[in-house]
């Protein structure tokens, strides 16, 4: 998953995702003495893709956070038939993905490439 490539073959999941990213940014400085104007600036600025794209690269899981909040749902499960190597596979909304993955950050790429194509139809 090229997290660049995927923000902008999904320009409406992009706006949503920089919009939830922004909105952390600033709520975090409520306990600070950041001034006001500050705060206004960061909004008009916003946030650019590449840093999105560089904090979601290496931790995707940050984004089921964005899609919880769009009723985008993404679960994650795992088969322990063989305890010594497990498989992982995703569902969205409950709909499976079909393919099985060695690890669990490949199970949660694929199934984040599948939840834009989602929100994006969605909105």
């Amino acid at each position: 998953m090229n997290t660049a490539d995927l923000l902008e073959k999904h320009p409406k999941c992009t706006i949503v995702v920089k919009q939830w990213f922004l909105d952390r940014m600033i709520e975090s400085f409520k306990d600070e003495t950041v001034p006001e104007d500050f705060k206004d600036y960061m909004r008009q600025q916003g946030i650019d893709s590449s840093r999105i794209a560089s904090m979601v690269g290496s931790n995707p899981r940050i984004l089921f956070s964005v899609l919880d909040e769009q009723h985008v749902y993404v679960q994650i499960t795992i088969n322990m038939q063989n305890l010594n190597k497990p498989s992982f596979t995703w569902s969205i909304n409950g709909k499976d993905g079909g393919a099985w993955y060695e690890t669990r950050i490949e199970a949660e790429k694929e199934a984040i490439v599948n939840a834009f194509k989602t929100l994006e139809e969605k909105l």
